[in-house]
């Protein structure tokens, strides 16, 4: 594995880097480095975002006014009893004007949908979400808590294994020095980015 990261953009690495993936899973195992990774990702990705905070986490600093509320972003809630209308909501935005879309996250999604066939529920509206988003060209990218465990990736808490396709691609993503790593779990595994980092103050 290539030991040293591409430094790119926000921006460069939505849009060129990582676009074709449907979706796009980022994991993380700190709660900050995700809300960090999230905050750089909105502040610095240009263009139009559409966000689906199920954890209520960056919203929360977005209320709070530790984080600025970035022009650019259409920040929603979505609740298990109007999860329809807001689903259909988020993929009319993505695919009337090419956008990023953000999920966070899968953790939120499986305590909000919690039962027996929950994974496969979250899976299948995250795979719907991703196909109709790419018609417009609008990347989506999930967020979620997880670790290693036994040699697999899984929701922390939970257990959950993450989701994959055989064109979603999955990061990890940690802090080293001044920003953000994100390492690819299998797939071509060697990919890693530096992407600049400025989380909430």
């Amino acid at each position: 594995m290539d030991k040293n990261p591409e430094s790119v953009t926000a921006g460069e690495l939505v849009w060129e880097r990582l676009g074709g993936s449907v979706p796009l899973v980022v994991a993380c195992s700190d709660p900050f480095h995700k809300a960090e990774f999230l905050e750089v990702l909105v502040r610095d990705t240009g263009g139009q975002v559409v966000f689906a905070d199920l954890d209520c986490l960056y919203s929360g600093y977005v209320e709070s006014g530790m984080v600025p509320r970035a022009e650019n972003l259409t920040l929603v809630r979505p609740r298990k009893d109007g999860w329809e209308g807001e689903f259909a909501g988020l993929v009319s935005l993505a695919s009337s004007k090419k956008s990023l879309v953000i999920v966070d996250s899968l953790n939120g999604m499986h305590r909000m949908f919690g039962g027996p066939d929950s994974a496969r529920f979250v899976n299948s509206a995250l795979m719907m979400l991703a196909s109709l988003c790419s018609q417009a060209g609008s990347p989506v990218i999930v967020t979620a808590m997880a670790r290693e465990r036994e040699g697999a990736w899984v929701l922390s808490p939970g257990g959950k294994q993450l989701v994959r396709s055989p064109k979603t691609s999955v990061f990890y993503a940690t802090k080293e020095g001044g920003g953000l790593v994100l390492a690819e779990l299998g797939g071509q595994g060697s990919r890693r980015f530096l992407v600049g980092a400025a989380g909430p103050s």
